[in-house]
């Protein structure tokens, strides 16, 4: 649960079987009362019908909860953390890094720090197409340590650089006009 939305539709899924709750937070619900396996098994469908998954399984929530932190750090925050996002992970969640990564590599089949760097290279695209912030400005406020850096990332992984990747947006842009 990252989103305002998928927290409503909870709330409303948990109201709807007369469950309490506690805490309702980033992928995780306290619940009051003990819940029978009927209202589990409806809790299920009901969430899998709105496109949210219910998650039994430590490891599971655990991956859960490392790509909130990471998407909610990249995508939702004015400013990336100065510290290492090894230490942000391992703060924000309360575990060692090395058993989140491990466990991670373990069940996605990329590491953490592939996740992160697809997720900036994503960040970058949308920073890219806003055309509000120059190439400099944009390695400046995605902590990349040079223009250069960020570049070869994004072509290492979309296999087109920034440049060419702005161009073909505005391409796209002047063909719509004139059609």
């Amino acid at each position: 649960m990252v989103s305002l939305r998928c927290k409503m539709m909870v709330k409303e899924e948990l109201s709807k079987l007369g469950l309490h709750y506690v805490v309702l937070d980033l992928g995780m619900v306290d619940v009051l009362e003990e819940i029978t396996s009927e209202q589990r098994e409806r809790l299920k469908e009901n969430l899998l019908k709105s496109g949210l998954e219910l998650m039994d399984d430590k490891k599971s929530i655990l991956i859960d909860k490392i790509k909130n932190v990471i998407i909610e750090m990249i995508h939702y925050s004015d400013e990336i953390p100065d510290v290492n996002y090894s230490d942000y992970i391992s703060e924000k969640l309360k575990y060692d890094y090395t058993y989140l990564s491990n466990i991670f590599s373990e069940v996605k089949g990329i590491t953490i720090q592939q996740f992160i760097i697809n997720h900036k290279i994503e960040k970058v695209k949308e920073l890219l197409l806003y055309n509000e912030l120059n190439l400099t400005e944009i390695s400046y406020k995605l902590h990349y340590s040079s223009v250069a850096h960020l570049s070869n990332q994004f072509k290492k992984v979309t296999g087109l650089s920034p440049t060419y990747y702005k161009q073909l947006k505005q391409k796209r842009d002047a063909n719509l006009e004139n059609t």
